[in-house]
């Protein structure tokens, strides 16, 4: 298994008003990024947040190339991210023990943090149409290339786990720095991963090992 230290390209926040990073999802152009009562849009190359939708926001956040979908304790609700109305609701996996989620072969992606799972869900029913086992707490999730990764966070330590999609073994792990946790995760489809810093405020990029 190839083990490596993460290499944080960038740190953004804390936002103003922002205690907590929870998911994080990527538009193409934009992060998103979850703070309990909103979803902010932060523009990676210059820093700044550009505009805000008011939501219920504790947990994973994705982005289907169109809508917005975020995790909201026991449901998911799927988001015009123009206007910020909600155009569809599904049960969430986990009952309300959810945490990261992302967009990848046309379903969901939910993680289920104690659990230590990850769920594939139809998006327009909430159909569990299988499930993962994880040997650690599953915080944000994100495909890219056809590879899994998903973010852990026990005690005070974090990583970055790519994992196979089909029994969960460990196929390479980022440990974190000490005391830089990983709520949401986020690939960008190219080099960088987009992980929510949790407590911290913040959202950090991290180069993608190849």
């Amino acid at each position: 298994m190839k083990t490596s230290t993460a290499h944080i390209v960038r740190e953004y926040g804390p936002f103003p008003g922002t205690d907590t990073v929870h998911g994080v999802t990527f538009d193409g152009r934009n992060v998103w990024f979850a703070t309990g009562d909103s979803l902010q849009a932060l523009d990676p190359d210059s820093g700044d947040t550009l505009r805000s939708i008011d939501t219920a926001a504790h947990a994973g956040t994705a982005f289907d190339g169109r809508h917005l979908f975020q995790i909201v304790q026991d449901r998911i609700h799927k988001i015009d991210p123009a206007t910020g109305t909600v155009l569809a609701t599904i049960p969430s996996p986990g009952q309300g023990g959810d945490s990261g989620m992302t967009w990848a072969e046309g379903t969901l992606w939910v993680g289920q943090y104690r659990d230590r799972k990850i769920h594939q869900v139809d998006p327009d029913t909430g159909k569990v149409l299988r499930s993962i086992e994880s040997n650690r707490y599953v915080t944000g999730v994100t495909w890219v290339d056809g590879e899994l990764w998903h973010g852990t966070w026990e005690s005070d330590e974090s990583e970055l786990r790519r994992i196979d999609p089909n029994s969960g073994e460990v196929l390479e792990r980022v440990e974190m720095p000490a005391g830089k946790m990983v709520s949401g995760l986020e690939s960008d489809g190219g080099d960088r991963f987009y992980c929510g810093g949790g407590s911290s405020g913040q959202v950090r990029a991290v180069r993608r090992p190849r």
